[in-house]
């Protein structure tokens, strides 16, 4: 029996911290990712895809700030359309080899995917979410005079624009993606949490410069799909309270409610793990059957129960 289920690539799945992020690099990446969701096909799951984009996103508006005399910078919506795009097809064709090599005729399909949040979500006041490169003190000062960013100081790190996080609401193609993935394509949609747009009282959308969270958007793109699992794949084996600390502990199984219990008490910051645990929450307070959360070198063993953090409802 097929079993639907959500796949939220994030990290190494795409570029790994170590790499220099060349073109070669982010294909041979997907390429191996690939071939790990091939092998959920031949084990009876039907997937859908949703990606991370940070370090590409942030590249994108490096090259923008550093030509920014001879080629305008695009606003942020339109640097995650680029993002999607470029990681749609790399995914596309590794996914496409893939299948060849497997013997599998299946087609694979990137959606542009603009996700909408409400105009008046509070979250669109708050801007927090850094992106792009880091500044010096005095770079920082002269971008506040320039434009109207909002420019934090980051961790020690040096000065970097800020943006709102809204929450999704829905996806302006939402009909196109589930038609798709209920006629059996494997589909790729809402990269980097999507190009955020809001829209107003004459019926039209509009992009807005702002970061929707990749997690958030997989958990609301998984429940409209109806699967029964949301694999969220990123760069650690399982989640862990305390994490980094002496007194770590790695946590094998959650129910809902523990969940809702240490995110409560403050274990999963919002930098971090917070969006993750969020996001599960959501998806299984909307039906959903079983979130997993580990890495992608885990994947199988984490979906039998031997790796990974596995949540479920209560």
């Amino acid at each position: 029996m097929t079993t639907n289920i959500m796949v939220s690539l994030g990290g190494n799945a795409i570029l790994k911290h170590s790499d220099k992020g060349t073109a070669e690099e982010q294909l041979e990446n997907t390429r191996k990712t690939s071939d790990v969701i091939v092998k959920l096909l031949e084990n009876d799951y039907h997937i859908a895809l949703t990606h991370g984009n940070g370090p590409q996103v942030g590249d994108i508006l490096l090259v923008y700030d550093r030509s920014k005399e001879t080629i305008p910078p695009m606003p942020l919506d339109v640097c995650v359309a680029q993002t999607q795009g470029m990681i749609g097809y790399m995914l596309q064709i590794s996914l496409q080899n893939s299948l060849k090599d497997s013997g599998i005729e299946k087609s694979v399909v990137s959606i542009i995917t603009q996700t909408m949040v409400h105009q008046e979500d509070p979250l669109l006041q708050k801007p927090s979410k850094p992106i792009g490169p880091f500044y010096t003190a005095l770079e920082a000062s002269k971008c506040r005079e320039e434009t109207d960013w909002t420019i934090i100081e980051d961790s020690g790190r040096g000065y970097r624009r800020v943006v709102p996080s809204p929450l999704p609401i829905g996806f302006v193609e939402q009909y196109s993606i589930k038609s798709l993935f209920d006629s059996g394509d494997i589909v790729i949609a809402a990269g980097g949490g999507g190009i955020p747009v809001i829209e107003k009282e004459d019926g039209n959308f509009y992009g807005i410069e702002a970061v929707v969270d990749k997690d958030h958007t997989a958990a609301l793109l998984a429940s409209l799909l109806n699967t029964e699992i949301l694999l969220i794949l990123t760069d650690v084996d399982r989640v862990a309270i305390n994490y980094g600390k002496p007194d770590q502990e790695d946590l094998n199984r959650l129910t809902l409610d523990e969940a809702k219990k240490y995110l409560n008490l403050g274990f999963f910051p919002s930098g971090n793990m917070g969006p993750k645990i969020e996001s599960t929450i959501d998806f299984l307070e909307n039906g959903g059957k079983k979130v997993i959360i580990t890495s992608i070198e885990n994947v199988f063993d984490a979906l039998e129960g031997v790796a990974g953090t596995t949540i479920t409802p209560n």
